[in-house]
C-alpha cells in the first residue's frame, strides 16, 4: 500500500498502513494521550498516595468498579458520567477469579489483562487497579473517594462501600442504566 499522510498537532508523519497494523496497542510514538496505558495501572498503595495528594489540592476523587467484560456503550456512558462528577476517576476492575465468583465459570469472556488495558485506554479514566475480591469494600475503605458511582442496576443503598463514602461526607451516585446495553444481554444476543 502507498504511504498515507496523517497530520498530528506537530509535523506531518508518513505512515505505512501495513506497518501500523503491526504496532502494539500501546505505542508512545503514536499516542494522542498524555500518558501511556501502563502508567494508569496502579497498586492500591500507589493509589492511596496519589489520592491523598489530590485531596490535599482540593480535587474531587470519583471511584467506580466493575467486571467490564465485553466493553460496550453502557460502560462508556457510566465512565463519562462518573468522570463528569470530579477531577480524578479511579476504576477498579474485577480480576478473572473475581468475575468467575460473581458471574459463573463461563465468564469472563475477555481476560483481565485485556479488560484492564481497555479501561485504561479510555481518556476519561485516570487510574485503574485490578482486584481479586468479589466486591471493592476493602479498596473503598483504603482510598476513601469523595464520590462512588455505580450503574443503574444498583440502588444507592446497595452500592458496596457507599456507607463508608457517606460517613466521610461523600456521596453515592447511581448513573441511569442504558436499556439494551449490558454484557449479559450482548452474550444472550450472540447465542440466539
Amino acid at each position: 500500500m502507498a504511504p498515507t499522510l496523517t497530520k498530528f498537532s506537530g509535523p506531518v508523519k508518513m505512515l505505512n498502513l501495513l506497518e501500523t497494523c503491526e504496532l502494539s496497542i500501546e505505542n508512545p510514538g503514536f499516542s494522542c494521550y498524555p500518558w501511556n496505558v501502563s502508567e494508569k495501572l496502579k497498586s492500591l498503595d500507589e493509589l492511596k498516595g496519589l489520592i491523598a495528594a489530590a485531596k490535599t489540592k482540593g480535587e474531587i476523587v470519583v471511584f467506580t468498579n466493575g467486571c467490564f467484560d465485553l466493553l460496550h456503550r453502557g460502560h462508556i456512558h457510566l465512565l463519562r458520567e462518573a468522570k463528569a462528577l470530579g477531577d480524578l476517576l479511579v476504576v477498579a476492575v474485577n480480576s478473572d477469579r473475581s468475575v468467575k465468583l460473581i458471574k459463573g465459570l463461563a465468564r469472563p469472556i475477555v481476560s483481565e489483562t485485556d479488560r484492564v488495558e481497555l479501561i485504561a485506554a479510555l481518556e476519561m479514566v485516570d487510574y485503574v487497579l485490578s482486584f481479586d475480591e468479589p466486591d471493592p469494600y476493602h479498596i473503598v475503605s483504603i482510598l476513601r473517594p469523595n464520590i462512588i458511582v455505580k450503574g443503574g442496576d444498583w440502588s444507592a443503598a446497595q452500592v458496596v462501600g457507599g456507607d463508608l463514602v457517606q460517613r466521610n461526607g461523600g456521596k453515592v451516585v447511581v448513573v441511569p442504566y442504558l436499556k439494551g446495553f449490558s454484557t449479559t444481554e450482548i452474550i444472550a444476543k450472540i447465542r440466539s
